[in-house]
């Protein structure tokens, strides 16, 4: 359960450090995001989350 909390706190320390050096092209980001159609946005997300999940499979193993 440490893990996941260690994972979650670190997603926060990248998404926070990318807003403070970032914010214009942050902002620019999310108004380009508003234009991508919600199928593309969910099937990112999903490819995004099985190579997150293969890349902890292959570390923690």
């Amino acid at each position: 359960m440490s893990d996941l909390f260690t994972a979650l706190a670190l997603v926060l320390v990248i998404e926070g450090v990318l807003y403070a050096l970032f914010p214009e092209a942050m902002q620019r980001m999310m108004a380009q995001a508003i234009t991508i159609p919600p199928s593309v946005l969910r099937n990112g997300g999903v490819v995004a989350a099985v190579v997150g999940f293969g890349v902890v499979w292959l570390i923690r193993t």
